[in-house]
């Protein structure tokens, strides 16, 4: 039994968490998170929607005519990821006995550092701060002073900035951030026809007024450029989707006698996406940009599954409209029911058995409920998390999108399943929020809660238990509907290291 200090219930009580939660989350250390019932992974006319060529206007039709309803759109970025992750393979270089590059990767990193679009900035650092440029330094050997220019606090800082905020592409007359990327980006496919971008980004509490600050300096630029007007909105993490740490006896962990609480990781973004008032949300992640000469594939793939989304959720609310009429004749829940095994990919073993008026209330309550779209990218590396059919509590299966972390690795079976996996998961998703009567789904109510993720960290040489939060995109969305469409790779252009900004989609 678990017994809580007042001076935690005090703590509880300003981060908005009840000890109800608390004491949830320490069970869970306890108890583990079961793994997920997996009957296949999705795969091309298997639950994965492939558009021909030929029909992709057909379906961005369906999207311009929606914007001429004066709906309201949202990008929504979840953009508070720190950049220092980039450069894991520099700090081992700066750490390491090795003044010259050794690795591949720092070799490649040196002979061709020109290319960078933050090359310039740096070179300009390294004058100010050591008196000598940066091919002064190379000849000189000094590598570890050009390494520790970027990423210092003396000098550009990239170690304590957030992705979103180092310079990723150069251009004749300007360089980008991934935020002005997605400014630029955005005003091609989210615009309405009033002329208006949302777009939304969820940032740290420490680098918001960074992130306020580049807006407000760029955003002018841009605004008269593309002739459009842009409503910029920031959010960050909110204090009650913290998540208690526990220790390796699964008990409250304490730091000074005090209870240590960790971000939930971005599931809990599922809060601020349910603040976001809008028709349809655009979710993609900061990093995956790419310059204006190489957007057209993502431009036409977003329009595209904006298109199936308004067309999908136009069918639905007919569905949901005629339902309501429990005169509905049988003929056409056949029709309703076979759009939800083959447009929404859900299957039920036990739906033969139900009674007309059983029927009547599932179907109801399956389409009832948020929908997203889900780009798909071909995977071409290894297996792991992506699109897949798998088994919901009440039986059904359904598409959802996998990390491997919740697939059982020790089953044979489950491991061929992966093997067999085309696709992986890009996070490119377009989202329906509201229901049939124009009212706004309550987004929390349809997370899984048995699809966290525990992880092992330290704090102070101590070890400690964390809990993440089911993943925005994984069990946060576990009871949306679903479709999964396949995307070319050009959409799809992450920067996880500092080189992948020398690939052609970053130059």
């Amino acid at each position: 039994m678990n017994t809580f200090l007042d001076s935690d219930l005090e703590l509880l009580k300003t981060k908005g968490i009840s000890v109800e939660t608390c004491t949830e989350q320490l069970n869970r250390f306890a108890a583990g998170f079961p793994f997920l019932q997996i009957e296949k992974a999705a795969a091309i006319n298997d639950g994965i929607l492939k558009i021909e060529t030929s029909h992709i206007d057909h379906y961005i039709q369906f999207w311009t005519d929606f914007l001429a309803e004066k709906k309201k759109i949202v990008k929504f970025v979840p953009a508070s990821g720190a950049a220092s992750r980039m450069f894991k393979n520099l700090f081992e270089f700066i750490d390491g006995e090795s003044d010259t590059p050794a690795s591949d990767f720092e070799k490649k990193f040196f002979s061709e550092i020109e290319y960078f679009a933050f090359y310039e900035a740096l070179n300009t650092i390294c004058f100010h701060n050591e008196g000598r440029t940066i091919p002064q330094l190379i000849e000189a050997g000094e590598y570890k002073t050009i390494v520790r220019n970027l990423l210092e606090e003396k000098g550009l800082n990239y170690q304590n900035l957030p992705k979103g905020l180092l310079l990723f592409h150069r251009y004749p007359d300007e360089v980008r951030t991934p935020v002005q990327e997605h400014l630029a980006e955005g005003a091609a496919y989210a615009a309405n026809n009033e002329g208006e971008v949302n777009i939304h980004f969820t940032v740290s509490t420490e680098h918001r007024k960074l992130f306020e600050q580049h807006v407000k300096e760029k955003l002018a630029i841009l605004a008269t450029k593309n002739n459009l007007h842009y409503h910029v909105s920031f959010s960050e993490q909110k204090p009650s989707t913290d998540t208690l740490a526990a220790d390796a006896d699964n008990q409250p962990f304490r730091e000074d006698g005090k209870l240590l609480f960790r971000p939930g990781g971005h599931g809990a973004l599922i809060e601020n996406l349910n603040d976001i008032n809008a028709d349809v949300v655009f979710i993609k992640n900061i990093d995956n940009v790419t310059t204006d000469k190489l957007k057209k594939p993502t431009i036409t793939y977003k329009r595209l599954l904006a298109g199936i989304l308004v067309q999908t959720q136009k069918q639905i609310f007919g569905f949901l409209h005629e339902l309501d009429n429990k005169e509905i004749s049988d003929a056409k829940l056949e029709v309703i029911k076979q759009f939800c095994a083959s447009r929404l990919s859900i299957h039920n073993p036990a739906i033969a058995g139900y009674s007309r008026e059983e029927l009547i209330q599932y179907l109801h309550n399956k389409l009832n409920r948020p929908l997203r779209v889900c780009g798909m990218v071909k995977n071409e590396g290894e297996p792991g998390g992506g699109p897949y059919i798998a088994v919901n509590t009440d039986g059904t299966a359904s598409p959802q999108i996998l990390e491997s972390s919740q697939i059982d690795t020790s089953d044979p079976e489950k491991v061929e399943l992966m093997k067999k996996a085309t696709h992986f998961n890009p996070v490119d998703l377009v989202c329906a929020i509201k229901d049939y009567n124009g009212k706004k789904f309550d987004l929390p109510k349809y997370v899984d809660k048995n699809t966290g993720f525990i992880s092992s960290k330290s704090k102070s040489g101590k070890e400690l238990k964390a809990l993440e939060l089911p993943g925005l995109w994984n069990g946060a969305m576990s009871d949306w509907n679903t479709i999964f469409v396949d995307t070319p790779v050009e959409t799809f252009s992450p920067v996880k290291t500092v080189n992948d900004l020398l690939r052609p989609e970053h130059q």
